[in-house]
């Protein structure tokens, strides 16, 4: 990972990013672990698993967290751009994260297990991300041009363009990873300017 592709702010929008020409666009998309701050994988446990207050200002998800649900996204934003160019209109359902925390399907070991286990979930979540960003950036650099006017139908956010969720997809782990650096320089006590 390039600490010089690590954003501190929040990027354009989903729809901001869809209107980039297509090739750009699924650069930008297979670039997105590298969003991913490294420092992340140099904190302990106990620093991977500190939850924020809400008026810290870089929301109140651990690490651990933030990065998991990264994952977990990835997953579900692969399934639906693979849908859309699939399926004749599919529907698209919404997600929920607050089940997927609350029911621990972040921690990869049980509790008083040996070893690094939130390093080792992190490092297991940014290579979900990495494989399945790779596989799909490849994949939709096959598409013909009209494979991105395919619609989808979200259940909550409306009609989707096989580019507009490429866009979304970009977007989220842009708009998520840029809290990432927030958090450490707090965690590791760096909160001045230029902190990185």
């Amino acid at each position: 990972m390039q600490a010089d592709l690590v954003m501190r702010e929040p990027g354009p929008s989903f729809d901001e990013l869809a209107e980039l020409p297509t090739s750009e666009l699924i650069y930008r998309y297979g670039i997105g672990v590298e969003r991913i701050d490294p420092r992340a994988f140099e904190l302990d446990d106990d620093l991977l698993d500190t939850a924020f207050l809400e008026s810290s200002g870089v929301g109140k998800w651990p690490v651990r967290v933030l990065i998991g649900h990264l994952a977990d996204c990835e997953i579900l934003n692969a399934n639906r751009l693979r849908r859309t160019v699939a399926e004749d209109g599919p529907m698209l359902h919404g997600f929920d994260p607050d089940p997927y925390i609350d029911n621990g399907l972040y921690k990869l070991k049980p509790k008083d297990a040996p070893g690094d286990s939130a390093r080792a979930a992190c490092g297991a979540f940014v290579a979900t991300i990495h494989t399945i960003r790779a596989w799909t950036r490849d994949w939709l650099m096959t598409l013909d041009d009209t494979a991105w006017d395919r619609k989808a139908l979200h259940v909550t956010r409306g009609e989707f363009t096989t580019k507009r969720l490429l866009g979304l997809a970009t977007w989220h782990i842009e708009h998520h990873a840029s809290f990432l650096p927030r958090k450490i320089d707090l965690l590791l006590g760096n909160t001045g300017p230029g902190s990185a």
